[in-house]
């Protein structure tokens, strides 16, 4: 079983427990995302990814105590992608290598699928995630004017599997 199996758990670094979501996280992940980002951001996390993407959805804990999430899905039109949509790790998590863990999970189930290109995009004042994901392999572009509408401009990452 890989990590898209809906039925799967992993042990991460330090003994996080990194498993499958289940639709009862929703309230979970959206409770400490603004803390986690130190502004308001948890209005991109619809309860819809929850509801009907949790079996790609990966939630890292230890104790019950939410440490990190990655929200990421196989692309449903276009066969060859996965896309990874929202990622976060608790601040005194960070440089763990938890993040890494999660989204080497993701990676290795997307390319089990038969994926051969994971993208997510991000803000370009997110110096933070711009910085993972190029540590981690994903080519940065950007930022895209008006790539999410008029005034919200995004950084695009691409990774080659």
């Amino acid at each position: 079983m890989n990590a898209w199996s809906g039925d799967w758990e992993s042990e991460g670094p330090e003994g996080v427990l990194i498993r499958n979501a289940v639709p009862e996280d929703y309230g979970r992940i959206v409770a400490v995302c603004d803390e986690w980002w130190g502004r308001p951001v948890a209005h991109i996390l619809p309860r819809l990814f929850l509801d009907h993407f949790h079996t790609t959805i990966l939630i890292a804990e230890k104790g019950g105590e939410l440490l990190g999430f990655l929200v990421g899905f196989p692309s449903p039109t276009k066969g060859d992608e996965a896309y990874g949509h929202f990622s976060g790790v608790a601040p005194e998590q960070r440089r763990s290598g938890l993040g890494r863990e999660m989204y080497r999970l993701f990676l290795d189930a997307a390319r089990d699928d038969g994926r051969t290109v994971v993208r997510a995009v991000t803000s370009p004042v997110n110096e933070r995630s711009i910085a993972f994901h190029r540590s981690i392999g994903f080519a940065v572009t950007g930022p895209h004017e008006g790539y999410d509408g008029p005034g919200t401009d995004r950084m695009a990452f691409e990774l080659r599997l």
